[in-house]
């Protein structure tokens, strides 16, 4: 005699053993937990950053240095050209032809 079939017919037609709305309430009460904790990490983060310094004003900036304080390579190299006869070059003659770095120009002071 095959009872659990019988069993799985109810089970499906009452919703759950707990009832029909059970699976409502859990979702809401799942629903509020969420939005307590979204609400206490809003709170949390709003304290944290109270208790930050504040941004310094423009009369507390460091002032500007008169010289370039970092280098930007443009990227320019020497000469790669070929030789004046027009023969061409062998992997073993090109050793680093047209890779040595020019150097920059001069610093120029800076205008405010």
């Amino acid at each position: 005699m095959d009872v659990t079939n019988g069993a799985w017919e109810s089970l499906a037609s009452t919703g759950g053993a707990d009832g029909p709305g059970t699976m409502g309430v859990v979702l809401g009460v799942i629903g509020l937990l969420v939005v307590l904790l979204l609400i206490g990490a809003f709170w949390f983060g709003m304290r944290r950053r109270d208790k930050e310094s504040r941004p310094p004003r423009p009369d507390e900036q460091p002032p500007r240095p008169d010289h370039r304080t970092e280098i930007q390579e443009s990227g320019l190299h020497g000469s790669d050209r070929f030789p004046a006869n027009g023969r061409a070059l062998s992997p073993y003659e090109l050793s680093d032809r047209g890779n040595e770095v020019i150097p920059p120009p001069e610093d120029e002071p800076r205008r405010d």
